[in-house]
């Protein structure tokens, strides 16, 4: 069972292109040591996953695959996906989903935009990455117009993470939300990105949100 496990995992692994392979990585820090997941190769990274969660590393791997998008590879490898997933696998471990009373005043909402709903949670690192993976390439002229960031430190961003846009656009979400503080919630990202030029589906998965 542990050999086809194996095996498994690492075809897994190889399907997935450079970009969402270091995503995989990153979404999984707090569960492993960071120091372990960046320099592994897919390799490397099969073992530690199956040292770390034996017997249950296809189950992880597949509720990151959900989060990238890729359920075409959960179904070509026949992973396991639990509904319990999110709560037998909790991806915040620090439970980073405080309730607020954000001021309906404040960030970028305009004017003319319906008040928030009560009590929204702010943003998980999760949802960031789902935003992430929709965000263009025009990901600079959104962090400096949109959610008011300084450009040195987006280049800052690009350096750190080099080949990787995904990554990018993710660093600069947190980078807001570390601003934002409670504040960061689905409405206020919403408020902020309404104006500009993205994927639609954008606006709609922050929709979604707001109803949670």
């Amino acid at each position: 069972m542990a050999r086809d496990e194996r095996a498994t995992l690492l075809e897994v692994h190889q399907a997935l292109p450079e970009d969402q392979f270091q995503s995989l990585k990153f979404l999984l820090e707090g569960r492993v040591p960071a120091g372990l997941l960046l320099p592994a190769s897919r390799p490397e990274l099969c073992r530690i996953l199956l040292q770390r969660f034996p017997g249950n590393s296809l189950r992880i791997t597949a509720g990151i695959l959900r989060q990238l998008g890729r359920l075409d590879l959960i179904q070509r490898f026949h992973l396991p996906l639990a509904e319990q997933i999110s709560e037998e696998t909790p991806w915040e471990p620090n439970g980073d989903t405080p309730k607020v009373r954000g001021d309906p005043t404040s960030g970028c909402r305009p004017g003319g935009m319906p008040a928030p709903p009560v009590n929204p949670r702010r943003l998980t690192e999760k949802d960031l990455m789902q935003v992430a993976q929709r965000l263009g390439k025009e990901w600079q002229e959104v962090g400096i117009l949109h959610l008011g960031l300084e450009r040195s430190r987006l280049e800052q961003i690009q350096e750190e993470n080099p080949g990787n846009p995904v990554l990018w656009n993710f660093e600069m979400l947190r980078e807001w939300r570390r601003r934002e503080r409670q504040e960061a919630t689905a409405f206020q990202l919403r408020s902020c990105l309404e104006p500009a030029r993205l994927d639609p589906g954008i606006l709609d998965f922050l929709q979604s949100l707001q109803g949670d």
